[in-house]
């Protein structure tokens, strides 16, 4: 039986990276969940995480990630940008930054066996935390908190801004630190924006803008660690698609499904899927 050269191509392509057909399963639904969680579903992210560290060993998982969160970004900034409030934008960008080079540093000392239940455990941590703010909020969703918000579209910015210093320098280094560790700033960032009492679509302006620049920051460091290199970028290469198509569905289904009982299950899968990350 021949095959054609184009075939064979194709085949040794793939085979390079040795992933059984389970794997690549994985992966796909690591890019549709990591687009999707830039258009509306946030807590994908999570998932998308911990499916990729079920791919590739969890240390390298978190640089494969990150040029695919890029990708994603760049859709969330083109379809939310003019709804951004820049002044929230650059009052967190350096304590996140700070955050970064924080998380940098415990990068470096850990060792790469640790790091599944590492990624695990911050997950866990932070599904707690969205639960304990859904909690606080009455259970109500995301989009229900920020409609509320609109009414405060034309108050002056500088009654608008989040609480005290305190608040939004040990926010944003813990985003910071957490999205350097695991690329999983997500739940942080969501409790920051919603004291900022902003729309639903300032939201996801302000938010698509802040994780677009702070994952730009965070690829010399990324690279530095040695987790992007060619085999990562062709792998990224392969799931780009998924990526952008997932950013697309989830514009549309942000507004068809039921954010609150959606918003419940992604928390509960995520939750078991860093379980399984910490009991490898």
């Amino acid at each position: 039986m021949s095959f054609s050269p184009q075939l064979l191509q194709i085949v040794l392509f793939f085979s390079r990276f040795g992933f059984d057909i389970h794997q690549w399963l994985f992966a796909i639904l690591a890019a549709l969940c990591l687009g999707m969680s830039k258009t509306g579903f946030t807590g994908l992210s999570m998932i998308g995480v911990t499916l990729m560290a079920e791919v590739w060993p969890a240390r390298e998982s978190t640089g494969v990630i990150l040029p695919m969160l890029i990708f994603g970004d760049f859709f969330a900034v083109i379809l939310f940008s003019r709804h951004a409030l820049w002044p929230e934008v650059w009052r967190i960008l350096p304590p996140a930054f700070l955050g970064v080079i924080i998380g940098f540093g415990i990068f470096r000392l850990l060792p790469g066996a640790v790091f599944g239940p590492v990624i695990g455990w911050i997950v866990l941590l932070l599904v707690v935390l969205q639960v304990w703010r859904r909690s606080a909020a009455g259970s109500r969703s995301l989009a229900q908190l920020s409609e509320q918000a609109t009414v405060l579209s034309g108050e002056d910015q500088s009654r608008r801004k989040t609480g005290s210093v305190f608040l939004r320098w040990s926010l944003g280094a813990l985003a910071g630190a957490t999205t350097m560790l695991a690329n999983a700033a997500g739940p942080v960032m969501t409790i920051y924006l919603l004291a900022a009492r902003l729309s639903k679509y300032e939201f996801m302006g302000t938010s698509a803008w802040f994780f677009c620049l702070i994952n730009l920051l965070k690829l010399p460091f990324s690279y530095s660690l040695g987790l992007i290199n060619l085999t990562s970028l062709s792998f990224n290469l392969i799931l780009l698609p998924g990526v952008a198509f997932g950013a697309l569905a989830g514009q549309r289904l942000l507004k068809l499904v039921p954010q609150l009982w959606f918003e419940r299950l992604l928390l509960a899968s995520a939750a078991l899927a860093a379980l399984r990350l910490i009991s490898h």
